[in-house]
């Protein structure tokens, strides 16, 4: 016998302004309580020492969650220079102390071009990477380190903010996978000083680069009832709102919701496409070798 899913059937995305200390899973799991939503999904974790934007995607909008973790991503952060710390942020314990007093803000900012553009970085061994199964973090608090084979990632712009008594603030546009306690301790190298983050923040993801919402602002608009909070929350097709758009008529979208590839005329000739049929988001399809349009992950509303 079938069990009835716990929760209503609320479709969307929701803007989280990650609190300081919490980690993304234990933030998404409030958010799914506040909507009382049977299902939901981040898109990409933060460390719980990040802040910022963490979309949230909620019902049918899962479904589009994957595509979003391949989207761009803009930072913030503040580094300190003149130390190493074990995990590249503040989480970790400081290993390493070299003189900085010397560097100047246009020391760093001469430092920075090396690191933009298509860049290689060694990912970090406290990250949730695997290694013959196991995370690299579980690794790494275990004492062991292995090799990381360096993988490519472009630094769209990397820009110097402030500088002050040896704390730096940076903003960056980069591609997903960057990790930017890596850039932060690779810029420190650069500098021949060391760093490591202590503060980091992320603005944007993908389309999204509107207002956030903290977990007391859905606390209070919960207050009012799910109708002022469903309110607020975006479409489902609204992380992936850069993609072409393809419209089917009723037939074509009868047998794509069917799982079949259907030839629709004045199609891409390539790559991803949003799908509508009377102008409702029905869900992502795929350009063919052969010019059809087939299913990719599609919405059941």
């Amino acid at each position: 016998m079938a069990r009835n899913k716990k929760g209503r059937s609320v479709n969307g995305v929701v803007l989280l302004d990650k609190p300081l200390n919490v980690s993304s899973n234990h933030a998404l799991q409030k958010v799914k309580r506040l909507f009382d939503a049977n299902k939901a999904g981040h898109t990409g974790s933060l460390d719980p020492l990040a802040t910022g934007m963490l979309p949230i995607c909620l019902g049918e909008a899962t479904k589009i969650s994957a595509f979003l973790l391949d989207a761009d991503k803009v930072y913030r952060f503040k580094c300190k220079l003149g130390e190493q710390t074990t995990t590249g942020d503040a989480e970790g314990e400081v290993i390493n102390t070299r003189a900085f007093e010397h560097i100047t803000a246009a020391d760093i900012e001469a430092c920075l071009p090396q690191f933009t553009g298509d860049i290689l970085q060694v990912p970090p061994m406290y990250s949730a990477l695997k290694k013959d199964g196991q995370r690299l973090y579980d690794l790494a608090r275990q004492g062991i380190e292995v090799e990381r084979k360096p993988r490519p990632v472009t630094i769209y712009s990397l820009q110097l903010l402030s500088y002050e008594n040896g704390e730096a603030e940076l903003q960056t546009h980069c591609s997903k996978g960057t990790y930017v306690r890596t850039l932060a301790e690779d810029i420190g190298e650069a500098l021949n000083c060391g760093a490591y983050v202590t503060e980091l923040r992320r603005l944007s993801v993908g389309p999204y680069q509107q207002a956030m919402f903290t977990l007391d602002e859905l606390q209070q608009l919960a207050e009012h009832g799910f109708e002022v909070l469903d309110s607020h929350l975006l479409p489902c097709d609204s992380g992936i709102s850069d993609w072409p758009v393809i419209t089917l008529d009723a037939d074509s979208a009868y047998y794509v919701k069917l799982g079949q590839a259907v030839q629709v005329s004045g199609a891409p000739t390539e790559g991803m496409v949003r799908l509508y049929s009377d102008e409702v988001f029905i869900g992502v399809g795929i350009i063919l070798d052969d010019g059809k349009v087939a299913p990719k992950r599609m919405l059941v509303l």
